[in-house]
């Protein structure tokens, strides 16, 4: 696995700052509970750009980088 780029880290930590509400849209983990549409809040983003969310399901699972994907919520 390749870790992503300095400048890559930091252009995901200010798309995602902490208290940014988010969705899951694909979540590749086979043992995650997770699902598309589950919503939760931004707690940080990592140095590999993980983002950890606390997800409303009580979740605190992270969101990887190159692997899975969610969008901010307005």
């Amino acid at each position: 696995m390749m870790f992503p780029n300095k400048e890559t880290v930091e252009r995901v930590r200010k798309q995602y700052p902490r208290g940014t509400r988010v969705e899951l849209v694909i979540m590749t983990d086979p043992y995650s509970t997770l699902k598309p549409g589950d919503q939760g809040t931004v707690d940080f983003v990592d140095d590999t750009a993980t983002v950890f969310v606390l997800w409303d399901n009580g979740s605190t699972l992270g969101v990887v980088y190159g692997e899975d994907v969610i969008k901010r919520l307005a």
